[in-house]
């Protein structure tokens, strides 16, 4: 199932999920390559309750599989522009820092023994295909991350020292993450935080692809500015995998159905580049992994 949360025409958010995945992704795939994708049209099946927000809304009710299999007769047609965030109102955003081998070795740094995380605040999200809008005082070194997003299903206590098979089943699905980062602000103290949470930056969705209709292990993530790729990574290359960053991150918080942790980039971020290539005004980021979809910001600085 690819549940998403999209903008209604009484102007607050839901949740939804898509009617016909496979349709959806290909005409998916073809609005990335034409640049089209706030235009493009997909059918969903809207899930109608006032008191869901969003998915997270939707994954944190206790009766959700009720929720969803009410909502199957009906269905309807919106915008690649009304889909928002996948969960605008996550409980928590952790993000892994450090976490491809080769990216991690780019940035001058040793292989990690414990994962680096840092938080994303909501409001630092986007939509999948909004554009960002950077002050012009934020715009000296703008840079692309694109990352694999884990959400939880189910609660996993602190100190409960989940074995793999019990971490990997809290994780309901996965979705597209660009961690949009301003270098200079990250990297003007030792704490990363007001470098990575830029306003409404950081491109989120389209959708929660379930863990029963795919294997991040073997996708393939793909950044690309302008078209032109930057970042390709196999997911399996990941030093710490989402089970692994649900057993350590669970040492020292609960995580509830709604939360998310992005996993990390890969190597070709602007910043490492020799000359540095970082993002410009009227750039645009698409991110993209085999089987979850993809998300396209236009960058305006103004």
């Amino acid at each position: 199932m690819k549940l998403l949360t999209y903008l209604g025409q009484d102007g607050r958010t839901h949740p939804a999920f898509l009617a016909e995945p496979e349709a959806a992704e290909k005409v998916l795939d073809e609005a990335l390559t034409s640049g089209m994708a706030r235009d493009a049209v997909f059918r969903i099946h809207p899930i109608a309750d006032i008191r869901l927000r969003d998915v997270g809304d939707l994954l944190r009710h206790e009766h959700r599989r009720d929720l969803v299999a009410t909502a199957l007769g009906e269905t309807t047609e919106i915008m690649g522009s009304d889909i928002r965030p996948v969960i605008t109102y996550p409980g928590k955003m952790l993000c892994t820092g450090l976490n491809y081998a080769d990216h991690i070795t780019e940035m001058g740094h040793d292989l990690p023994d414990v994962p680096t995380l840092f938080a994303k605040f909501a409001d630092a999200l986007t939509g999948p295909f909004d554009e960002v809008h950077v002050p012009r005082a934020n715009a000296d070194a703008l840079d692309f991350e694109g990352e694999l997003a884990v959400v939880i299903g189910n609660h996993v206590p602190m100190n409960s020292s989940p074995d793999e098979a019990t971490a990997g089943a809290a994780v309901i699905g996965y979705t597209v993450f660009n961690d949009f980062t301003m270098r200079d602000l990250q990297y003007r103290t030792a704490q990363w935080l007001q470098g990575k949470n830029l306003g409404s930056a950081s491109g989120f969705g389209p959708w929660l692809t379930t863990t029963d209709e795919c294997d991040p292990s073997e996708a393939t993530l793909i950044t690309r500015v302008n078209g032109e790729v930057k970042q390709r990574a196999n997911i399996r290359e990941l030093v710490f995998d989402p089970a692994a960053l649900v057993q350590f991150i669970s040492t020292f918080i609960d995580l509830h159905p709604g939360d998310v942790i992005a996993t990390g980039t890969s190597g070709g971020v602007g910043w490492a580049r020799s000359p540095r290539e970082m993002l410009i005004h009227g750039d645009t980021v698409t991110v993209q992994i085999t089987g979850m979809g993809g998300i396209a910001n236009r960058i305006r600085v103004n």
